[in-house]
């Protein structure tokens, strides 16, 4: 775990909270080991609270009209803002042509400036002129890592010997990484000792002890990286569960990152992630979401091992409707079905249980 916070953090996500495209702000509003979350700022939905938006239960993080209003609610207090970070997720990670100035607003203010776009920031002459001129730092968390420093797969992670558990996804920017964290936090509060192996940026930016950035790699080393922090976590901490976070889907036509994680992460079981409302892969019109059996087939095939929950991103349903749609889930899968980001996560953790070597 990570023992000391980086900062006071305001998190950018203007246009763009409350949407897929947010997806890196809505996970450091629920959680954040790596920087103490202040506010968001998103011109749409100023004055309202961010934990509400997203989850219908206030969490007292304000939303900011802009980022001088931000820094403005703290300054001069022990809580005063000391970094900026980007929490939006566009597809393609490009930083939008508006957003520039705001960074470049936030770096004038003293503020250090955190960003996992493909766009880098770092490469900005103007940005790293101000950056200097206001001796803060600039980190793009998705530059690629020196080559000296990346593992090739080897076969090591036939050695990982507790029960390792993949939570992959139908689609892209579905809710993965979220139920993963539910379940790893279940299961340490079950008294089963766990571990979360992140990989992506958002994880990253929440303070992962374990993980990579797979978008930041060289494609010959995916797998390696994958296999490495599994088994460095593993080693190191000795738990009696991992939880590997997904990363796109396997029929995703963008992002199928799915087939890493299978291939050299070598779950033993796969718990697998659903928005039944949805109808076409997140931000492809056209490309229909395939059908959640064939995905499950998909996945066995693969991997040879079972998915043996679904659960479900509630988006597009009425509350009231939300266990009806689990049961017609489990009716149409002979799985069951939960939805643990408004129910928890221990009736997952009960069909996880009889699987983890005491």
């Amino acid at each position: 775990m990570k023992k000391s916070l980086d900062g006071n953090a305001i998190v950018y996500c203007e246009g763009a909270f409350g949407t897929t495209n947010g997806k890196t702000a809505h996970g450091l509003v629920r959680r954040s080991r790596r920087y103490r979350i202040l506010s968001v700022v998103d011109s749409r939905h100023a004055g309202e609270d961010a934990g509400f938006i997203l989850d219908g239960t206030n969490n007292h993080i304000p939303i900011h009209k802009n980022i001088r209003d931000a820094i403005e609610v703290f300054s001069g207090s022990s809580r005063a803002a000391t970094h900026l970070v980007v929490g939006l997720a566009p597809d393609g990670g490009r930083l939008p042509p508006s957003a520039r100035k705001d960074v470049l607003f936030a770096l004038d203010h003293g503020l250090h400036v955190d960003s996992g776009l493909h766009d880098f920031l770092s490469e900005d002459a103007e940005m790293m002129a101000m950056a200097e001129k206001m001796n803060v730092r600039i980190r793009d968390i998705r530059k690629s890592p020196e080559k000296k420093n990346l593992h090739f797969f080897n076969g090591k992670i036939e050695d990982v010997s507790c029960l390792n558990v993949a939570v992959l996804g139908t689609d892209s920017a579905i809710g993965k990484r979220t139920t993963a964290w539910i379940l790893a936090d279940t299961l340490q509060s079950e008294g089963f000792s766990t571990e979360m192996i992140g990989t992506g940026q958002t994880a990253w930016m929440q303070g992962v002890s374990y993980g990579i950035i797979l978008d930041s790699l060289i494609n010959d080393f995916v797998s390696g990286e994958i296999e490495h922090a599994v088994w460095r976590a593993w080693r190191e901490i000795l738990p009696e569960v991992i939880i590997l976070e997904g990363q796109g889907s396997l029929m995703n036509p963008a992002y199928p990152g799915g087939f890493e994680i299978l291939a050299a992460g070598r779950p033993d079981m796969v718990v697998l992630q659903h928005a039944p409302g949805r109808r076409e892969y997140d931000g492809f019109p056209g490309y229909p979401l395939h059908p959640l059996k064939k995905q499950i087939q998909a996945i066995e095939l693969l991997s040879e091992k079972p998915v043996v929950a679904v659960t479900v991103n509630h988006e597009g349903l009425k509350p009231g409707d939300i266990h009806r749609v689990c049961r017609e889930i489990t009716h149409n899968t002979g799985l069951p079905a939960f939805d643990v980001l408004q129910d928890g996560a221990k009736e997952l953790v009960r069909i996880l249980e009889p699987h983890i070597k005491s």
